[in-house]
């Protein structure tokens, strides 16, 4: 399971160094990861290439022709990509999804248990102060989870 927060800078050719501990994750089997947006932010989700097909198998049962699953199809499967770590441990981050999480050269990588994000670290900043203001509300669901 990913986990941890670290800082890293992009380099100008959207090359990111991914922490060695996170690494270790996504290299599991010899398949490159996947890189694709995030539904729920704009970030970057990266998934071990193993818990991708997962995800594209759910999806391939869900309706053809329900909006609200088309999206989601459109979002992350129209955008998603292999990515293979290079040799210094590093993934380039397609332009498109450059643009869409808004990365230049300051950027979070975050373990988020079965997949990793990649942020803005200013944007990162701001989520965390907004889950903060709203601590009661993401209190409640935790307790609702039975966190």
């Amino acid at each position: 399971m990913a986990r941890g927060r670290f800082e890293h800078n992009m380099d100008a050719k959207g090359r990111l160094a991914i922490p060695q501990a996170l690494r270790m994750e996504l290299q599991a089997s010899d398949k490159p990861p996947i890189l694709t947006s995030c539904i729920d932010a704009a970030a970057v989700g990266i998934y071990a290439q193993d818990r991708w097909i997962e995800i594209e198998e759910r999806l391939a049962t869900m309706s053809q022709v329900q909006p609200e699953v088309q999206k989601i199809r459109r979002l992350i499967v129209s955008g998603a990509e292999e990515c293979p770590v290079d040799s210094q441990g590093r993934i380039r981050v397609p332009q498109h999804l450059r643009d869409y999480a808004g990365l230049s050269k300051q950027c979070l990588v975050a373990g988020m248990g079965e997949r990793i994000e990649i942020w803005d670290r200013a944007r990162f900043d701001q989520e965390i102060s907004s889950i903060r203001e709203n601590g009661m509300d993401v209190s409640r669901v935790a307790a609702d989870l039975g966190l």
